[in-house]
């Protein structure tokens, strides 16, 4: 992530969990470890997955040995916790990889796994935990399991969490984590294996939920707002012929954009769901984990080997410049500032 001109990212470093902070120059300023790391399971995990967050004045780290801190600038802790050790270990198949938001007082945390899930708001200054709310709901196997990032928003005057996972999207109050509404119906077949990991996007009132994997991708259009179970009344649109399941869908100027797990780029109206062209991007052995990035009119894609595609998205889809940064990419790029980040294995 960036702020400013530093750079923060996440890492293992000889056994321990840490976070680093770089400048525009790409030098070093300063490496924080939290504590011992708890490796990845998966060929493209680790335990440093999840990425952290800022409100710019401080910075907040989450990692798979159940480690959460709060960072100054300057690298110092400010405090730190183990989730872990307070809650038990996550049931997760493969590498925990949900992100740590911020509320307007609160940095927040959500475990979705088989077992006792919940959302967990913890104060930014003390670390001391502010509320935590239980999140179970029954499915099929694995469909209990989350590695989505929740979505911290201000809307119609309430600020709200919406949380994506067990085949459900739900809406929080965030001074509370109360419950405010819930939509479900992903999943009416009860299809097994089919874990949420791509995250919701918002575009304007809707939330766009990808759900499934390969053959059993469903898109869909969420209304924001209402109270209890919203399944019925505030889904706008289905789509039962696309879907992503790793790479999260990007917004860009008022339309939302897939790169699906084998290269397939589609371009739709978030408020019909209603596609506006289909494309493809080279196709090789690899697939993309990266989510897609936007700017410049341009749409910006990293494939795990190592290969960025970069294809004109105003007006007619044209793919214009294939780069090998010679070794594999995971991490989703971030352009910034009339600058591309990419971060490689």
């Amino acid at each position: 992530i960036v702020w400013g001109q530093r750079i923060f990212v996440t890492a293992p470093v000889d056994g321990q969990d840490a976070a680093l902070a770089f400048d525009w120059s790409g030098k070093q300023l300063w490496q924080t470890t939290v504590g011992a790391e708890s490796p990845g399971k998966h060929r493209n995990g680790s335990g440093s997955n999840p990425s952290p967050v800022t409100d710019g004045q401080s910075l907040f780290v989450y990692y798979k040995s159940g480690t959460l801190a709060a960072l100054e600038f300057d690298g110092g802790i400010r405090w730190q916790t183990n989730l872990v050790q307070r809650f038990g270990r996550d049931t997760l198949f493969w590498d925990h990889g949900t992100s740590p938001i911020l509320t307007a007082k609160s940095v927040v945390m959500a475990r979705m796994h088989t077992g006792e899930s919940w959302l967990a708001a913890f104060d930014k200054q003390t670390g001391q935990m502010q509320w935590l709310e239980p999140r179970n709901y029954e499915t099929p196997v694995e469909g209990d399991q989350s590695y989505a990032t929740p979505i911290a928003v201000d809307h119609q005057g309430k600020e709200l969490i919406l949380v994506l996972g067990a085949e459900h999207l739900t809406a929080h109050d965030a001074g509370s984590g109360k419950l405010l509404w819930s939509c479900g119906g992903f999943n009416p077949e009860a299809i097994g294996y089919l874990p949420t990991v791509a995250s919701a996007l918002l575009a304007g009132e809707i939330a766009v939920v990808p759900h499934g994997r390969e053959r059993n991708s469903t898109l869909h259009g969420i209304k924001l707002g209402g109270s209890g179970d919203v399944t019925a009344s505030h889904r706008l649109w289905k789509r039962e012929d696309t879907g992503t399941f790793v790479p999260t869908p990007a917004g860009y100027k008022g339309r939302i954009y897939l790169v699906r797990d084998r290269g397939e780029v589609e371009c739709l109206d978030p408020a019909t769901g209603r596609t506006l062209w289909n494309a493809a991007l080279p196709k090789a052995s690899a697939s993309y984990y990266a989510s897609p990035a936007l700017a410049d009119g341009k749409l910006y894609a990293a494939r795990e080997d190592g290969i960025v595609f970069v294809a004109k998205v105003d007006g007619k889809f044209e793919v214009l410049a294939e780069n090998n940064l010679g070794e594999r990419i995971i991490a989703s790029p971030v352009p910034v500032a009339n600058r591309l980040l990419l971060r490689g294995e």
